[in-house]
């Protein structure tokens, strides 16, 4: 089973940050598997939940307690939606501190798809000035298609946002379905001589 992990850096409750990630999400489940099932296992991470924890994370270096499950599930996910508000032309500062806060190569070659609201169209360079260097810092596998929604594309009759979520998430599940499966490292493969063995236990 395939496990696609979601990140939200929406500030309210409910967002239209989150509200575009679970479209991202569905569209990515649908183009893997038909729809939520037996083939794809989404998980979403709600980074406002974990806002003081990222801070402690930052001053410590060691995530802990529920946010360290969440990094672990983005960690080990065969797919990422990443998906922010737009602040001041650029990403939240939450969303910029959840991926400081990460391994630095905990992404490399991930498939990666980005996503990003705000109120007005004249932010959607954010995805390409801002986010994009960041995951391409962390050699994140970023595709093609980037997904923007401004206030004015939420039922909007002609709004071309559901046919580039269609996109964005065929993109994002070929890409998860092309990436070769990580090697299962063999506990059994190098055993320890059993002289050393004999020679550690009679210390």
């Amino acid at each position: 089973m395939s496990t696609l992990a979601v990140i939200s850096a929406g500030l309210g409750q409910p967002s239209s940050t989150r509200l575009l990630a679970d479209r991202l999400a569905a569209a990515t489940a649908e183009a893997l598997s038909g729809g939520p099932g037996p083939g794809v296992a989404v998980e979403t991470v709600e980074l406002r939940d974990h806002a003081h924890a990222m801070v402690d994370a930052t001053l410590t270096g060691f995530p802990s307690g529920p946010f360290r499950a969440a990094v672990e599930t983005v960690a080990n996910a065969d797919g990422l939606i990443a998906v922010t508000p737009v602040f001041n032309a650029s990403y939240s500062g939450l969303f910029k501190t959840f991926f400081d806060v990460l391994d630095r190569d905990s992404l490399e070659g991930r498939p990666v798809l980005l996503g990003a609201t705000g109120g007005t169209a004249r932010h959607s360079l954010a995805i390409d000035f801002a986010m994009r260097p960041l995951l391409a810092y962390l050699r994140a596998a970023v595709v093609p298609t980037a997904v923007y929604a401004a206030s004015e594309d939420w039922g909007a009759a002609e709004s071309a946002l559901p046919d580039r979520i269609t996109r964005a998430g065929a993109e994002l599940a070929a890409l998860m379905q092309a990436r070769p499966a990580p090697a299962k490292a063999d506990p059994y493969e190098n055993p320890v001589p059993f002289e050393d063995l004999l020679s550690t236990s009679s210390r």
